[in-house]
């Protein structure tokens, strides 16, 4: 009989189960599998883990288990915590994931912008995938400010030129890109559609960009590479290009062996490029996605669920809270960060302050990577438009060492030009592909795609530029913004 006490003693690497859906899975083989990584997993070995599995796992991922997985059902006694019956109706097709139909759902074609994608996945993804696509930390004001800032810069247009001929091409990541643009490292993309990340490297291999792929892909990233490759193939030389994959990285707590391990398959399956992400040593406290959890829990079990888990670094004496990365990395792992990865483009992830960034361009680093993590994980942290400007200010010396990337609230072909104009060499987007594929699928994201480039060259045309390498800050105002400076300027002069 498998007892939630017996479970509860399958709790280690070695031998490592958990109880969903009263069934007993024996997951040992793949932890090291998990695209989000083992950590995800570790925390709940031994225990019942059907709540936080509902809420961040889409209908069928159980099925492709092996079968041998599945030990049986769980055997309660009077006594054991047990969980209360599934929920009939409305509220349990929203704990299985499922998504919510939709008779209203416009038409394709007549999608004109991206916000008009946020608004058909607010309508018809389930509870639990907009609450984590959609959430932000705290008061939600690094969310908002990444929205924001950028109507805080204007643009000053050129009249009287030859713009019959515009070209959008870039070098982004060390990838001949065919815009300027690419798509930001997002998670659990089959919250949104079966196909998740899939329909993400299909379109970018289309457009001929780079597809930055999460840590925590729904997807293996196995199956990434293989579907970059299969898009070539069937589209090289017809119409579209053939893209390039960027692997995101989180450190695990045992950052170096494992990291290690991680960096080198990434290699292996034909990733170009390795972006660290330094901005989650703990994770930001998103109440909407945590608040569908714990609204979860207690519809699961009569008592309280589970408090937020504290992680253990390797030899650290006490665990930290939140901290389901590596909490202990620090300036002095980039070189072997360096030495594992090799020559191909490393990029720092999450840099919000100029001197960060310049500290960043010294380390031996390829490009920075202007981030407050869509506003998920610092409350009230800058918006990556303001550092960039911050960064033209005080440093803007490390335009010229490195490459500088940047992601966060931009919804219009507008707000990329005002990026390239400070400096930027390539702007990401994230949230707007997820909205785009819940709604349509790979035709949504090849459609926002689509949308973002027509208004670049036509932004690009208004503004009497050919090419973008003409861009410079005297195509912008950003008065109103450098007006947030201000009490930088007076702190920079103080410790610098």
């Amino acid at each position: 009989m498998y007892t939630p006490k017996y479970v509860a003693q399958h709790n280690t690497r070695q031998s490592c189960w958990v109880i969903i859906n009263n069934q007993v899975y024996d997951v040992t083989s793949f932890i090291d599998e998990h695209p989000g990584g083992p950590a995800a997993i570790l925390q709940y070995a031994g225990k019942n883990a059907t709540a936080v599995f509902a809420a961040t796992h889409p209908q069928g991922t159980l099925e492709e288990l092996p079968k041998e997985s599945n030990l049986g059902p769980v055997q309660y006694s009077p006594g054991d915590r047990q969980p209360k019956p599934k929920p009939s109706g409305p509220t349990a097709a929203a704990t299985a994931g499922d998504k919510i139909a939709s008779n209203t759902k416009p038409h394709l074609h007549t999608i004109q912008n991206l916000t008009e994608f946020e608004t058909v996945a607010k309508a018809t993804l389930a509870p639990n995938a907009w609450a984590y696509y959609s959430s932000a930390a705290d008061t939600l004001q690094s969310l908002h400010k990444n929205l924001t800032d950028w109507s805080k810069i204007t643009l000053r247009p050129r009249v009287l030129r030859n713009v019959s001929k515009v070209s959008l091409r870039r070098n982004i990541m060390g990838h001949g890109s065919s815009l300027p643009i690419f798509i930001a490292p997002t998670a659990r993309a089959k919250l949104g559609h079966p196909d998740g990340e899939l329909c993400l490297v299909r379109a970018a291999a289309r457009h001929n960009i780079v597809y930055a792929a999460s840590s925590y892909s729904s997807v293996s990233h196995a199956d990434i590479a293989s579907e970059i490759e299969k898009e070539r193939v069937e589209n090289l030389g017809v119409r579209y290009g053939q893209g390039a994959l960027a692997f995101q990285l989180y450190l695990p707590h045992d950052k170096e062996k494992v990291g290690r391990e991680i960096i080198a398959k990434a290699k292996r399956l034909g990733y170009t490029a390795l972006i660290v992400t330094v901005d989650t040593p703990v994770l930001g406290k998103r109440e909407a996605d945590e608040r569908f959890k714990a609204e979860l829990e207690v519809e699961m079990f009569d008592e309280q669920g589970e408090k937020v888990p504290r992680v253990s670094e390797p030899g650290g004496d006490e665990p930290v809270l939140r901290g389901y990365h590596s909490s202990a990395l620090e300036w002095d792992d980039i070189p072997w960060i360096r030495e594992a990865w090799g020559s191909g483009p490393l990029i720092i992830k999450g840099v919000q302050t100029a001197e960060d960034a310049l500290k960043a361009a010294e380390a031996g680093v390829d490009a920075i990577y202007l981030s407050n993590h869509g506003g998920r994980q610092l409350d009230y942290a800058p918006s990556s438009i303001l550092t960039l400007l911050e960064i033209n200010v005080f440093c803007p010396e490390v335009l010229r060492k490195v490459d500088v990337h940047l992601d966060g609230g931009v919804r219009r072909g507008t707000d990329v030009i005002k990026a390239l104009c400070l400096g930027a060499s390539g702007v990401g987007l994230g949230r707007p592909f997820l909205y785009a594929l819940s709604g349509y699928g790979t035709e949504g994201v090849d459609k926002a795609l689509q949308i973002l480039s027509d208004e670049i060259e036509t932004g690009l045309r208004l503004m009497g530029i050919v090419d973008l390498s003409e861009l410079d800050p005297s195509f912008v105002n950003p008065a109103e913004l450098e007006r947030d400076l201000y009490p930088v300027v007076r702190t920079y002069d103080l410790y610098n």
